[in-house]
């Protein structure tokens, strides 16, 4: 199973989590994944739900893992043991103030963490993408850095002037050898947990009583981007969205009245030159 996802590029992260899906599920049944039935496989999803609370979100992952298991692996036709999905959640994300964000990527002692939320703020990135920025990937003269996001699909991202010039001070003093961010270990990239530690210590010190995730950044650059006028098909190059549809959401949750909105009776200014005969 690891050597099909591998050969059709899948993140290493979905590789772990799919290989995870199927081991527990045969370990719950004692079985070998390819003597588990369809039947089976729906009550080992109804437990996950009813006694787990498992969410759609993991659902869905645990039947993607099953239909590559079934349809690649035991080379069983899918139409004939589909397994429909859960309707998904609607629920809005988390989003901070412009005032909240501020208050937070402020409120670290250490420049290294103070930057570190800083760059997730004002680009949006994902934390994997963040945390596995190589040094490489940083394009001084073009002020852009790349980013390889889901299904190792690959984007470049725009970064302020005043943003580059931290991260050169950043560099000369903490001089990391593979990764933008590293832990103790030189080449190794910085843990997901510790980031995930240090956003909710700032949130805590800035008095931000909303639950707080380092994705949490990601939700506010959107909304923000979208209050400051930015379109929202420019807002999906930027997320990395595959679908216009994901980044719709953040529609819900900008305030829209902020955006500067133009005025269309007054004449661009390139037209202003024109005469009117």
């Amino acid at each position: 199973m690891e050597r099909e996802m591998r050969i059709r590029n899948y993140s290493e992260r979905t590789i772990r989590s799919y290989i995870c899906s199927v081991g527990q599920v045969s370990r719950y049944f004692n079985l070998p994944p390819g003597r588990i039935s369809t039947e089976q496989f729906k009550a080992y999803l109804h437990h996950l739900i009813t006694r787990e609370n498992c969410s759609v979100s993991r659902i869905n992952q645990n039947i993607s893992a099953w239909k590559i298991l079934q349809q690649d692996l035991l080379k069983r036709k899918w139409e004939s043991i589909r397994i429909r999905r859960p309707r998904k959640e609607k629920k809005l994300p988390v989003v901070l103030s412009e005032i909240e964000a501020r208050a937070l990527i402020g409120s670290p002692r250490s420049y290294k963490h103070r930057l570190l939320l800083i760059l997730a703020y004002a680009t949006g990135m994902r934390r994997s993408e963040l945390l596995h920025i190589r040094l490489k990937d940083i394009d001084r003269q073009r002020s852009v850095i790349k980013i390889t996001g889901k299904g190792n699909k690959q984007r470049e991202l725009p970064v302020p002037g005043r943003l580059f010039e931290s991260l050169e001070k950043y560099y000369r003093r903490w001089r990391p050898a593979v990764y933008l961010f590293e832990g103790p270990v030189p080449g190794k990239a910085y843990s997901a947990s510790s980031m995930q530690k240090i956003v909710k210590d700032c949130a805590l010190k800035a008095g931000i009583k909303k639950n707080i995730s380092p994705h949490v950044l990601r939700h506010s650059f959107a909304t923000h981007m979208l209050e400051r006028g930015v379109n929202l098909k420019r807002l999906q190059l930027l997320l990395g969205h595959n679908s216009l549809k994901t980044t719709a959401i953040y529609l819900h949750l900008a305030d829209l009245d902020k955006a500067q909105l133009p005025d269309l009776t007054q004449a661009k200014p390139e037209d202003d030159g024109d005469e009117r005969k």
